[in-house]
């Protein structure tokens, strides 16, 4: 057992889902970038200051936030985001 190496999932997925991850938008001109706050200690305080550098380039955004941090966003929430934003910024801290 001293040679093996072993990858704990904490997920609990038993299959988890293969997705293709999404091009990242060349710039976020003409877009809505979403800032999810993802409710812990002080990630909003980041949160803030890049909102207000985007908002200093013209750039719109929306402000959406957890529940809690120990938990994925709800489904509700991440719909939300995928319909009303083209590009998302998430940021934790403590």
């Amino acid at each position: 057992m001293k040679d093996q190496i072993f990858l704990l999932d904490p997920t609990a997925e038993q299959a988890p889902a293969v997705r293709a991850r999404p091009a990242r938008p060349g710039s976020f001109e003409g877009l809505c970038v979403g800032i999810l706050d993802i409710s812990k200690a002080r990630g909003d305080v980041f949160l803030d200051e890049i909102e207000r550098q985007l908002h200093d380039r013209g750039i719109a955004t929306r402000r959406y936030k957890k529940p809690t941090f120990a938990k994925i966003a709800p489904p509700e929430l991440r719909q939300q985001i995928a319909a009303e934003c083209g590009a998302v910024i998430e940021a934790l801290a403590d």
